[in-house]
């Protein structure tokens, strides 16, 4: 159930992305001719301030009160978009049109197919946070895209 919901992430075919880093794929560290490139993390990101990115969690496992009822697992999953590695003299007003344009065609990506292959229950809710985040000793210029999912177990 969830390893079949971050293969059907990791297969979204965002326009614009240059590689797609599933979960038995991603690198310690991006070379420039991957760029722009997405990244099935289900861990925790931390900010450069070493708190958490996003202050929700999955929220385990739930069985409602009714003996036939669903059994379900609510999974929080990160999909990280990193698009250029920060350079000196080159801010983010250079890269900030790619990234709008790559998170507007990850929304629509998504919107075809919200159930990732109907693996989930209900339609993936998702918080953005573009920004800068460092993946593998290097800063870049991206957005991490904060799936909550609910799935039957």
């Amino acid at each position: 159930m969830f390893r079949t919901a971050l293969d059907q992430l990791a297969l979204l075919s965002v326009s614009g992305v240059q590689t797609h880093f599933a979960i038995e794929s991603v690198p310690q560290a991006l070379r420039r001719g991957q760029l722009p490139a997405l990244l099935v993390l289900p861990v925790e990101l931390q900010t450069t301030h070493n708190r958490r990115l996003f202050p929700e969690r999955g929220e385990g496992f739930e069985a409602l009160a009714f003996a036939n009822g669903p059994r379900t697992a609510t999974f929080a999953v990160t999909h990280l978009l990193l698009v250029a590695p920060v350079a000196a003299g080159r801010g983010l007003q250079t890269h900030l049109p790619t990234l709008i344009d790559l998170i507007d065609s990850y929304f629509t990506a998504l919107a075809a197919d919200v159930t990732l292959g109907s693996t989930l229950l209900e339609p993936a809710r998702v918080l953005v946070e573009p920004g800068t985040f460092e993946y593998g000793g290097t800063a870049y210029h991206g957005c991490a895209f904060r799936h909550r999912w609910v799935v039957s177990v």
